[in-house]
């Protein structure tokens, strides 16, 4: 009996192991009993876990092992966070199995000094005398590199005491003290150079940055390519010295962060708890209710806290329902939420959407969470239900367990595309999503043509190839799309049923019915359908963007003057793709296109310049960061004969069906 227990009780961490996520992040070994008895990081959550069930284990894996029944994650968004945070975790619960690192471990922080001339240094230790703390900082090479930095722009004083002296030290006389020992610094322009370097501490970087990228460029431009180099190192030390710290600061104010995401009729919550200006943990949650947002966020946070949980001043959420916004005096009522928290606790905690650079960090790393909890739960539920109600309401032949939905949308009769989506159980099953770009129409607007079109092509294949047939198709439109789709499906002789849903109103239109299908907004039904008909929307925009995108470089290629539709058209014949002309030299582009090199180096730069405005995920600062770091590498290996900078990588196309 006990073999067997063991034996399901491997078989369930297996299990979810194996729908662990691939991320950084925090893992948690608990016991029986539920408590922590073994905390560890890693790079890749699901890579390091699978490893602990591989043949050879060591003493230690084994007999942890043997106590574990379950284990919990947290993910964060990247190795640094992770180290802080498994930090944290470890001294706060002391787990059993944790020995390497009990000798109280410690990231050094970097302290600005009291007093009228502060002292700027690294630490590891924490004095409350009213001093300023930066960090912790676990890349103990990038804050060394960036200490150095400090020490190289900023005069400030080196001295662990500042006495009286006569004479300046050799700091002084290379520029690196204002001497305020000698008397010889101005209070107040001293206080401004500690300014800077707490602005660059706290993130405030972008006037520094933007000075060095002026001193690189003219370093480079003037041939000194080794002190562009330390420039771009610097740069790129301070870039990653500013990465947005989520677990540990120090704001001793208690708090919490919720965020939450749903899918149809699932909705799950995470909680992210910061005591003493530290994370100290994590709670998921999940739910199976058609309630709308509003009211399933104010059911969580009545839920949430108790007599046994009170809430702490306060609380950060994503987005402020109703009830919570009255508390900002933004809508006027009498809520039960808030009369809640006054009778149960005295007082009502202070809700706030996150502002603040750390505060949105913490937010999208519960949003994360949600996100991989409300996956494992999706697949380990399913919608059942939901499809039966959604097959009574709709009177189908059989449960809808496969459903496909499609999506016509153009703009002013130009980039027709057509989305296909298909659900598995309720979930969406994303390796048979499907883009097409519709053929017949001849840039006019005729919305049944393109459903007639869509639909013949999708199951015209299905049936040649003998796949798998959808229960239900979902079409986005009303009455005359429904009856476009199955007028291709009796052509075809199929046995899938028909449905569509009409956005203004969300009424269910079957085919040859004369009136319409209302279902509550609460149903689970009409929530699955909802999210199979907005998933169809979010798809077919992605090659809308791109589309239009493709157009708009093609068109940029062509206005070049020398090159025009003809030369284009050879271009892209030549090199394949736009990304691939802005990575040519001027000399190979002008020499395949019988073009000056003027002219060639015109179009290269135009097409970087287009096309890291379309793919840049970072702000514009960023983008020109990235630009100057790659000429300041270039310059530093060989004298560039043309400008270049970097590209960001380019994402694949979507899959388009034949």
């Amino acid at each position: 009996m006990e073999l067997d227990r063991d034996s399901k009780n491997r078989e369930h961490l297996r299990e979810y192991v194996r729908e662990a996520p691939l991320s950084p992040g925090v893992y948690l070994w608990k016991d029986e009993e539920n408590r922590i008895i073994y905390v560890g990081k890693a790079r890749l959550l699901k890579n390091r876990l699978s490893s602990y069930f591989s043949r050879t284990r060591d003493v230690k894996t084994a007999a942890l092992m043997r106590h574990s029944r379950s284990i919990e994650t947290i993910m964060v968004s990247n190795e640094y966070e992770a180290l802080l945070l498994e930090n944290t975790l470890i001294k706060q619960h002391s787990p059993k199995y944790n020995i390497s690192l009990k000798d109280g471990k410690t990231y050094p922080v970097v302290r600005i000094s009291t007093g009228d001339y502060p002292r700027i240094f690294r630490t590891r230790f924490i004095v409350e005398d009213g001093s300023l703390y930066f960090g912790p900082f676990a890349n103990i090479q990038g804050l060394d590199r960036t200490m150095e930095l400090i020490e190289k722009l900023f005069p400030l004083r080196k001295c662990r005491t500042l006495k009286k002296r006569n004479n300046p030290c050799m700091y002084y006389h290379i520029g690196r003290c204002l001497a305020p020992c000698c008397g010889k610094a101005d209070q107040k322009e001293y206080a401004a150079q500690v300014e800077r370097v707490r602005k660059l501490l706290d993130g405030e970087s972008s006037e520094l940055i933007k000075e060095l990228h002026g001193s690189m460029n003219r370093a480079a431009q003037s041939l000194r390519y080794e002190e562009a180099a330390d420039i771009r190192n610097a740069i790129r030390a301070i870039e990653g010295l500013n990465e947005t710290n989520s677990v540990i600061d120090f704001d001793g104010e208690s708090r919490d962060y919720i965020a939450w995401a749903e899918e149809g009729i699932f909705t799950a919550f995470s909680v992210l708890s910061f005591r003493g200006g530290r994370m100290t943990g994590q709670e998921l949650y999940s739910s199976r209710s058609a309630a709308d947002e509003d009211d399933a966020l104010e059911t969580f946070i009545s839920a949430y806290y108790d007599i046994t949980r009170p809430p702490p001043p306060r609380v950060y959420l994503p987005k402020l329902g109703e009830a919570l916004q009255a508390q900002k005096g933004e809508t006027e009522g009498d809520f039960s939420l808030l009369r809640y928290f006054e009778e149960q606790f005295g007082s009502v905690p202070e809700f706030l959407i996150p502002s603040e650079k750390r505060h949105l960090a913490a937010i999208a790393m519960a949003h994360q969470n949600a996100q991989e909890e409300l996956r494992r739960r999706l697949k380990e539920r399913g919608a059942g239900p939901a499809l039966e109600e959604l097959q009574r309401l709709l009177n189908l032949k059989k449960r809808p367990e496969r459903m496909e939905g499609f999506d016509v949308s153009h703009l002013g009769g130009k980039y027709t595309v057509a989305s296909l989506i298909s659900f598995k159980n309720g979930i969406p099953d994303r390796k048979n999503y499907r883009h097409y770009k519709l053929k017949t129409l001849g840039g006019k607007i005729d919305d049944y043509a393109a459903i007639t079109e869509v639909v013949k092509r999708r199951y015209s294949r299905l049936l040649r190839e003998n796949l798998e047939l959808p229960d239900l198709i979902l079409i986005d439109g009303g009455l005359g799309q429904a009856n476009a789709a199955q007028g291709v499906i009796d052509e075809l002789g199929l046995p899938c049923e028909v449905a569509a849903l009409a956005e203004r109103n969300e009424d269910i239109w079957l085919p040859g019915q004369r009136e319409a299908i209302k279902l509550s907004k609460r149903t689970e039904a009409l929530k699955v359908l909802q999210h199979l008909r907005d998933e169809t929307h979010r798809f077919a925009r992605i090659l809308h963007t791109k589309l239009r995108t493709r157009d708009l470089t093609f068109s940029l290629i062509q206005s070049v003057e020398g090159i025009g539709p003809k030369r284009g058209a050879e271009l892209m014949k030549i090199y394949g793709s736009v990304e691939n002309i802005a990575q040519a030299s001027p000399a190979d582009i002008a020499e395949k296109i019988r073009i000056s090199e003027t002219a060639a180096l015109s179009l290269r730069s135009a097409l970087i310049l287009a096309l890291e405005d379309r793919n840049a995920k970072k702000p514009v600062k960023q983008n020109r960061a990235s630009r100057a770091a790659a000429l300041a590498d270039i310059a530093a290996e060989d004298p560039p004969k043309y400008p270049l900078s970097g590209l960001p990588s380019e994402p694949s196309d979507p899959p388009l069906h034949p």
